[in-house]
């Protein structure tokens, strides 16, 4: 029998919780705030708790911090009505297992919930000695500029997945199309991390020449090149305790990418122009929106070098898979350029949201942004029309054949008689079959199909009942 520890301070749903799991192999134990939920846990040692954000006085996520100084192994599941971006980061670094809101599916839950548990089974707690930072003391500040916003389900999975990479120091590899937010996300990670109050050092590959690359790595002594008049530190010495962001790696040249590698792997390297070994404590994390893979195959990107920034890849999804948050992405750009358009009080008529929700936005969150922002400059009183918009936007971009034959194969006889329901049927095909390559490619296990697709463990199990997704004996 596993103990269970259920704490919310809402009586129905600890009733609706004990009604779900009744007569099962489960023995639930409730409370209904933070004190007496660290009363019981202290006395109950339970396998598994369950944690309501919002209560009266100390909040769940305060309760998730003392859980896990108390037991660091004892999985716990975070439930809440209201799943802000702030909230899912900070549940995830704390050390929640998993982050889910009201209302959820039973199925769902209970799915969650025998997952939790086996990782009980996985680690003695007796043999491992774990020492958690403390995060009560740490005080988190980002620049309004710097937030990720959304509230869809897929920038949510990124959420949980820099709460889960915060803590560490492991190189992180983002990825994703232009313009979906990929330097935020390092920011975010950053922000949320140890070294937050260290420099956080930006550099885009693909803007600098590759002669001009290796002095703004790794820097200079007067005197190496022409026109070296005084010593100049690079990134990795100004990043020193702090994070450096590499963007556009794939457009590093050969010669460069095998300093950085050693620079990963000793931590130490040398100026232009210098004999002098230098040392430097610096997260890397990289970004590209290219698809390194191919770029090994053609012997343009180092192999050692891209398992070195791929601890964990963070794959970024694009504007047309959460279109959901556009309302949230244009009031958020609306704000931020007021001041710089002077106008005030503006606002986006229906019939122009509607066009943006429809639109596929192939230059993604930037494109919405400067689409936005054009709109605000050339709109006639403080309204941005459908008639407006519909100038700003590009021109439909035309598919590549290969990609057309793709979508061809999809593109099934029975489903064009559909009217309306034809893009829905094409995503499921797509989806059932990218969610079997995953799981035929890591042997049938969903936690590793999982983080191949950057994807929950939850979604994974929902997607296998939906499709029938089996093993074949």
């Amino acid at each position: 029998m596993y103990k269970i520890l259920i704490v919310d301070d809402e009586s129905s749903v600890r009733y609706s919780f004990r009604k779900l799991l009744a007569g099962s192999r489960y023995v639930l134990s409730e409370a209904e705030n933070y004190e007496v939920g660290i009363k019981v846990f202290g006395e109950l040692k339970p396998d598994l708790a369950i944690v309501d954000i919002e209560m009266p006085g100390k909040s769940g996520l305060e309760l998730l911090q003392s859980f896990k100084e108390m037991a660091p192994h004892t999985p716990v599941i975070v439930i809440t009505a209201f799943g802000s971006g702030d909230r899912v980061i900070k549940a995830m670094k704390y050390g929640a297992y998993e982050y889910i809101e009201k209302p959820f599916e039973i199925p769902q839950l209970i799915s969650l919930i025998e997952e939790a548990l086996k990782t009980t089974q996985a680690i003695p707690v007796d043999e491992i000695t774990v020492s958690p930072a403390n995060p009560k003391k740490k005080r988190f500040s980002h620049r309004e500029d710097d937030k990720i916003i959304g509230e869809s389900s897929a920038i949510k999975e990124v959420y949980k997945l820099i709460g889960r990479v915060a803590a560490s120091d492991a190189s992180i590899l983002v990825t994703g199309e232009s313009g979906t937010g990929k330097e935020l996300v390092a920011r975010a990670i950053h922000s949320y991390s140890e070294r937050s109050s260290k420099p956080f050092i930006t550099l885009n590959c693909a803007a600098i020449p590759e002669t001009l690359l290796e002095s703004e790595l790794f820097g200079y002594d007067k005197g190496a090149f022409t026109g070296a008049n005084k010593d100049k530190p690079g990134k990795f010495e100004e990043a020193n305790g702090g994070t450096l962001f590499l963007d556009e790696i794939g457009d590093m040249g050969l010669a460069i990418q095998a300093k950085l590698l050693r620079m990963l792997q000793e931590g130490s390297f040398e100026r232009l122009g210098s004999l002098r070994t230098q040392y430097a404590n610096v997260r890397i994390i990289t970004a590209t929106n290219a698809n390194l893979e191919a770029l090994i195959q053609k012997k343009i990107f180092r192999e050692d070098l891209y398992y070195r920034i791929r601890v964990v890849t963070i794959a970024l999804p694009p504007l047309r898979l959460r279109k959901e948050d556009i309302p949230l992405l244009a009031k958020h750009f609306l704000k931020k350029h007021t001041h710089e358009t002077r106008l005030e009080n503006i606002t986006i008529h229906p019939e122009a949201l509607e066009k943006m929700m429809d639109y596929p936005w192939p230059g993604n969150i930037r494109e919405l942004e400067n689409t936005i922002k054009r709109a605000m400059i050339l709109a006639k009183g403080n309204v941005i029309t459908a008639e407006l918009l519909s100038k700003e936007f590009m021109p439909p971009v035309v598919l590549p054949t290969q990609l057309e034959e793709g979508l061809n194969h999809y593109l099934k006889d029975e489903f064009i008689p559909r009217e309306g329901a034809i893009f829905e049927l094409v995503i499921s095909s797509v989806e059932k079959d990218i969610i079997s390559w995953a799981l035929e490619k890591t042997g049938w296990n969903r936690a590793a199909a999982a983080r191949l697709l950057g994807i929950s463990r939850v979604m994974i199990h929902e997607r296998m009942e939906k499709y029938g997704l089996e093993k074949k004996q």
